[in-house]
């Protein structure tokens, strides 16, 4: 073979900058769909969350997206990335490193023909959105200093176990997760359900009254979530192949399915066709799918939306209003019922509908599965019945260790600063926590004289208060 690659164009030569082992199309579709999946947090779920809550909360509920993003995204490539794909320490975690170094980002990665830097950045987007996600659950009370110590703690001692038990090198390694149905969206449902318990609920008005202030904006930051969804499956294979092409598909497919379901559900049990009630649906649609998006066929993949659609508006809109245990709980968005349920059910079900054949075409190995449906029809039972074992205990170890995890990391919080904010405070709202509202309507919103030409004070988180509140 000529050494200087002359038969080939000039732009598709090695060189330093581009090695051999490098493959330009995978690279390109990696980082843009490292890109998309940052889009669905900055901006989709800013503008989400910014528009889902009450207008009095729209300012806080965006920020805490937005310092969320920027918070993981050091702590990330600072220590968590190599806990949770690095070097083995125990079977839950790798060791904490940084990866930062030239060295080791424009390395090829392990086992595809792209540079490492692509995978820590894509991974950075997904540990980022689950953190976001679990806000949700928050919404409309927590204080903004602890959730600013949430976070790094969060992404540290309980992200990182579950991604590594599961995508590392854990012993839960041959759970079917395509990407992330139990390491993103079990974890963020039950985290912030527990988290919710620890912080409090929302002020009594709040709570029994909660309206969207803006249904368009709260539309269009849904619409970046779908389509950013795009690049959150399709960007699992590391590579732009059929397996790519497969799971693009099929999320779209589920979650179309989904959000139509629900909005039926809503039409025949209401008699009103719920705009919040379709965005919801849509969430359960793209959970659900994640855990098997490449690995399933499409007729299942609708099957899968049919359930998305019906069992998770179940437990939200009829079980969760009979349920004493809910009903204690303040879960502002119901991010218990969108992403924990809906994340429970994909995983089940992808163990159920993993087609061999895509198995090992997407991990390279016979070492997963078959889908349970597939070993009776293969005549495999005993395979089958051993994948599901590993898909509920995936699920088990993930709801324990981040009601355990999540717990543990508020109590510490709540030793330094209070979870949630004082009364008053939750009565004005974004004035109170930030000096800032949404909308200047009508000179609403104004501030003399502005905030920056003030004296500073001390954070009141700095002022702890024991007994009555001054």
């Amino acid at each position: 073979m000529d050494p200087n690659y002359s038969y080939l164009p000039q732009g598709l030569k090695p060189d330093e900058s581009t090695p051999q082992w490098l493959s330009k199309g995978d690279n390109a579709w990696e980082l843009t769909a490292a890109a998309m999946v940052g889009l669905q947090s900055v901006p989709g779920l800013v503008i989400l969350y910014g528009s889902m809550v009450k207008k009095k909360w729209a300012v806080n509920s965006a920020f805490m997206a937005l310092y969320a993003f920027a918070a993981v995204l050091i702590c990330w490539v600072l220590w968590a990335h190599r806990m949770a794909f690095g070097t083995h320490l125990i079977s839950i975690i790798g060791k904490p490193e940084q990866a930062m170094t030239q060295d080791f980002l424009l390395t090829k990665h392990t086992k595809y023909y792209i540079p490492t830097a692509d995978y820590v950045f894509y991974q950075f987007a997904f540990a980022a959105i689950t953190v976001i996600l679990l806000a949700g659950s928050l919404l409309g009370r927590m204080n903004f200093y602890a959730w600013m110590l949430f976070v790094p703690l969060w992404i540290t001692f309980s992200y990182t176990v579950g991604a590594y038990s599961i995508w590392g090198s854990g012993f839960l390694e041959p759970i079917i997760d395509f990407s992330g149905g139990y390491v993103i969206h079990l974890s963020s449902g039950v985290a912030g359900f527990t988290a919710a318990y620890w912080v409090g609920p929302r002020h009594s008005n709040d709570r029994q009254h909660f309206p969207p202030n803006n249904i368009i904006h709260m539309l269009g930051g849904a619409g970046f979530l779908w389509m950013g969804w795009t690049g959150f499956n399709g960007g699992s294979p590391l590579a732009s192949d059929l397996i790519t092409s497969l799971a693009i598909l099929n999320t779209h497919l589920c979650t179309a399915t989904s959000l139509l379901v629900w909005l039926s559900m809503d039409m025949i049990f209401y008699n009103k066709s719920s705009v919040i009630g379709a965005v919801q649906g849509m969430i359960t649609g793209l959970v659900c799918i994640t855990p098997g998006a490449g690995i399933v066929e499409s007729w299942a993949a609708i099957l899968m939306g049919i359930s998305s659609g019906s069992i998770p508006w179940f437990t939200m809109m009829v079980l969760h209003k009979k349920s004493a245990f809910f009903q204690k709980v303040d879960d502002t968005l119901g991010v218990f019922h969108t992403h924990a349920v809906a994340g429970i059910l994909g995983g089940i079900l992808s163990g159920i509908f993993a087609k061999p054949k895509l198995l090992r075409m997407f991990y390279g190995s016979d070492k997963y599965g078959p889908g349970f449906l597939y070993s009776i029809i293969d005549g495999d039972i005993k395979g089958g019945v051993r994948q599901m074992i590993y898909q509920i205990l995936g699920a088990a170890f993930i709801t324990i260790w981040n009601v355990v995890a999540t717990s543990l990391i508020c109590i510490f919080i709540s030793r330094i600063v209070e979870l949630r904010l004082h009364e008053d405070d939750l009565v004005i709202g974004d004035d109170a926590v930030h000096g800032e509202e949404a909308y200047a309507l009508w000179g609403d919103g104004e501030r003399d004289p502005p905030r920056f030409n003030r004296t500073p004070k001390i954070p009141s988180f700095c002022r702890r208060q024991y007994g009555t509140s001054q």
